[in-house]
């Protein structure tokens, strides 16, 4: 009499949405070195300005107009002396020696104040100090830019026209300029700074993921870089990594020895125990003990093996469909799957298909609804962006939330499965080290109605 199979169902709603992965946060070390050269430049460049301000650049304008005032006073001493045929030669004069124009001021005449800014303000508070009340200081006389002083003789009146370079004024949109050069320089030179810090720690951190992979020939840093420092971590590094690679290759060959030698005995041993037992009940129960042994030698096989999974392009649902077939004929398993069409993921479908069989064995084991005998177990899938996420969840007792976090660790069962201890407790650590060497993530939680729940993400094809 054939064993009843298992119930198959797929339908809309039978299992909740996977749960959504955590995602790390931060800054990265590049833009962190970035951030604080980019503040300390940034720093060092306005306190060089106000030092500058204060020390050197306001005490020399002051004395430019100081000068400047002293140049008006001699010049309007001298007019003040000559007669008409000496005014015209002195003007003529200091236009040609000095740069200094003289002409009548008008009544009409329109000008513009020299009080752009606070130290334009002072200047004009410092010439007219200088040259006594009714001193106009102007920056434009009817539309022509200068350093205009205007000044009387008597009741004559007029305008002395500058260089605006005697006062080392420098317009607010001149420090603009100059200061927004001086800024994008430093960042340029902050952030080329920041790479040369971070790229061999890039480096670094890209060959230790490799080695924790198992991937050791990938794992080669430069040991010739100019930097003694970052040349003594690389060659550290990669000695590390060539020792690993050593143990790796000498502990995958001492286990295949131990399989090989263990696996001889055992088949006699279930041979002899076949023909020699009368009793079929024993023989029955000795087969089951010698079959026992053979499925944890290949659980610690799998969990030992380090070679590299070659992935590529397989479909979702043949996978897990060859993983329930597989299972079918369990007459303690009821199967519910929610599962779009055509569903196509990356990674191995032979080491996947394994996967999904290990979460199926573990519900059977120790997922099985209370007060029955049978482990309902429903599958889904959804697909979010560039990931596919895929939830196995039984109905049983769950496991105890302190617990959680401890059962992908080899050799570790939770309470319920200690009552009932017929593996080596490396399920689940199978599967979480299958799935992170195809690029996913694997992650287990109870479910708020009961029962375990298994969570995986894989890359979308």
């Amino acid at each position: 009499m054939g064993r009843p199979k298992p119930h198959t169902d797929r339908g809309p709603d039978s299992t909740a949405a996977p749960l959504e992965m955590p995602r790390p946060h931060g800054i990265s070390l590049f833009w962190r070195t970035f951030f604080f050269l980019a503040l300390l430049l940034v720093g060092c460049i306005l306190a060089w300005l106000q030092t500058f301000r204060a020390l050197e650049f306001e005490p020399r304008t002051l004395q430019s107009a100081q000068q400047l005032g002293s140049l008006v006073n001699l010049s309007r001493a001298a007019l003040k002396n000559a007669d008409a045929i000496g005014r015209v030669a002195l003007v003529k004069t200091l236009a040609d020696e000095e740069g200094v124009k003289v002409v009548p001021r008008e009544p009409k005449d329109q000008f513009k104040p020299y009080d752009q800014d606070a130290l334009s303000r002072r200047v004009s508070e410092e010439l007219t100090k200088r040259m006594g009340p009714g001193t106009l200081v102007a920056r434009e006389v009817n539309g022509t830019d200068g350093l205009w002083v205007g000044f009387n003789i008597d009741a004559d009146r007029y305008w002395l026209q500058a260089d605006p370079a005697r006062i080392s004024v420098v317009a607010g949109t001149t420090w603009l300029v100059w200061l927004s050069i001086a800024m994008l320089l430093s960042l340029a030179g902050a952030a080329l700074i920041a790479r040369l810090i971070n790229r061999p720690l890039k480096n670094l951190s890209f060959a230790a993921s490799r080695v924790r992979e198992g991937d050791f020939g990938a794992s080669h840093l430069d040991e010739g870089v100019a930097t003694s420092e970052i040349r003594a971590v690389n060659i550290g590094f990669n000695r590390m990594a060539q020792r690993l690679s050593k143990v790796e290759q000498e502990r995958a060959l001492m286990l295949a020895g131990i399989s090989h030698d263990l696996r001889t005995p055992l088949a006699r041993l279930r041979l002899e125990t076949e023909m020699s037992v009368a009793d079929e009940q024993a023989k029955t129960h000795m087969a089951a003990d010698i079959e026992q042994v053979n499925a944890i030698i290949d659980k610690f096989l799998d969990y030992a093996r380090a070679d590299h999974l070659s992935t590529t392009r397989i479909s979702l649902n043949a996978t897990i469909d060859a993983a329930v077939f597989a299972l079918e004929h369990n007459e303690h398993l009821s199967v519910k799957l929610d599962l779009p069409d055509e569903l196509m993921v990356i990674g191995d479908a032979v080491e996947l298909q394994r996967v999904f069989a290990n979460l199926l064995e573990n519900a059977i084991r120790y997922g099985r609804t209370p007060g029955t005998d049978k482990a309902e177990v429903d599958i889904g899938a959804r697909v979010k962006d560039k990931t596919v996420l895929i939830k196995f969840r039984d109905r049983g007792p769950g496991v105890a939330p302190e617990q959680l976090a401890r059962l992908t660790q080899p050799f570790f069962r939770g309470d319920t499965a200690r009552t009932s201890a017929s593996g080596a407790g490396l399920g689940l650590a199978i599967v979480e080290k299958t799935i992170a060497r195809m690029g996913g993530e694997f992650a287990l939680a109870n479910t708020g109605t009961g029962g375990l729940a298994a969570h995986i993400k894989l890359q979308r094809a």
